[in-house]
């Protein structure tokens, strides 16, 4: 029977002991702000004469992780705002770049048209300028088969810029052929200021260009 009160008291003791234990380990570890019992042992600290610390203490866990997880959250939008800039920018850069290349592509276009529309009226001139050649050819051909006579009264009717040109083709013709040129015979018989002026005019251009056989 004594046995069993005195293991009934080492019990309570240690339940005691435990529970102080307890106790201290909770008030050093609200002291240093690790948990947050400062209501519950504010007593006790004024008990001992212990200031109680109202404030969480920067060697706590939460509010440090908090404070990491913040900076943590501020960098990043920091960051994604330079991120966004930098976005906006390039893509300013790109539209730019899209309007130059674009109005670049319009100016190649518009050069090439102009081009195009130069060369076809090059090949019109040297068609018109081809189909006259042959025209003349053929009036030579015609003006050598006939009296002279009846050839200067054709000739006087048209420009002299035409009886030049036959005149021209007449002697081409005739070194071509090994044969005479009736374009002095022509010309002799002419009247003396139509043959004149013919000559002067001649003797100023000397040949004639495409362009301008194809004008006349």
């Amino acid at each position: 029977m004594a046995r069993r009160k005195n293991n009934i008291g080492k019990i309570i003791i240690l339940l005691f002991l435990i529970i102080i234990l307890v106790l201290a380990g909770l008030m050093w570890f609200d002291y240093l702000g690790v948990i947050q019992a400062k209501k519950i042992f504010a007593p006790v600290y004024k008990l001992f004469g212990l200031q109680v610390q109202t404030t969480q203490a920067s060697t706590s866990s939460t509010p440090l992780e908090a404070d990491l997880d913040n900076d943590r959250f501020l960098k990043r939008l920091e960051s994604l705002d330079v991120r966004t800039e930098e976005l906006n920018k390039r893509e300013t850069e790109i539209a730019q770049a899209e309007a130059l290349s674009q109005q670049t592509a319009q100016e190649l276009e518009d050069r090439r048209i102009a081009q195009e529309e130069r060369e076809q009226s090059f090949n019109n001139i040297v068609s018109r300028y081809e189909s006259r050649q042959t025209n003349v050819e053929t009036n030579v051909a015609n003006l050598n088969n006939m009296p002279p006579q009846n050839a200067v009264d054709i000739l006087v009717a048209m420009d002299d810029q035409d009886i030049i040109d036959i005149l021209r083709m007449a002697d081409e013709v005739a070194q071509a052929q090994g044969g005479v040129s009736l374009a002095s015979t022509w010309l002799m018989m002419m009247p003396p200021e139509r043959a004149a002026q013919i000559q002067r005019k001649m003797l100023s251009k000397p040949t004639t260009t495409p362009t301008e056989s194809a004008t006349n």
